[in-house]
């Protein structure tokens, strides 16, 4: 199976953080960022980065820079879309989206994202909490680029929420088991970076 293109989800404006990238903070002597792309790089064809503001600020990872293509800040839908135009430039038939704040997700997260789904290369990450319940990702997902236009008349008429969108098109789920840790445990706020820290040099 061909792998797809990578896009590494940054245009959040990281409020509880204080505002920022928060890609750039640091575990160790490593970045969530470069922790990210460490990890996706095996998995793709190639990697982007959606982000916005000055996209210089990101030269020195060597990435194309994918800025939100609709005003406001509207969401990871807006950051897939800006990816799947990318994709679509480039003859691509699917990217698949991870996100800057969360540096331990599946080795594997590709290869079940595409095993798992039908049809059409659509479907979401998931992972269970420490009461068994089934969680999807939003921010990690196998996306068709033939949806593009869809999903970007979605996003115009001011629909937000990854799962409502997928949902339509009965995304398949790829559950992802939790070991001593989620896998998609995300950096929000400065406990969580703590929280990563500790992970990571358990894993050093």
């Amino acid at each position: 199976m061909t792998a797809p293109l990578g896009v590494i989800l940054a245009g959040g404006r990281a409020s509880r953080m204080g505002g920022g990238d928060k890609g750039r903070l640091m575990l160790g002597d490593q970045s969530l960022l470069d922790l990210v792309i460490t990890r996706l790089t095996p998995q793709v064809s190639g990697i982007a980065l959606n982000a916005n503001g000055d996209a210089a600020r990101f030269t020195d990872t060597g990435l194309p820079v994918l800025p939100d293509s609709l005003a406001g800040h509207p969401g990871p839908l807006a950051g897939v879309l800006a990816g799947l135009d990318w994709a679509a430039e480039l003859g691509a038939d699917s990217i698949v989206s991870v996100a800057a704040d969360t540096p331990f997700f599946p080795e594997n997260l590709v290869s079940k994202l595409q095993a798992a789904s039908g049809s059409l290369p659509l479907a979401l990450a998931a992972s269970r909490d420490s009461e068994g319940k089934l969680w999807r990702q939003p921010t990690f997902g196998l996306w068709p680029v033939a949806l593009r236009e869809e999903l970007r008349q979605a996003l115009t008429d001011g629909l937000r929420k990854v799962v409502q969108w997928t949902d339509a098109y009965d995304a398949a789920t790829a559950e992802f088991p939790s070991t001593d840790f989620d896998p998609f445990f995300n950096v929000n706020t400065p406990e969580d970076l703590e929280a990563a820290r500790t992970i990571y040099e358990a894993m050093a």
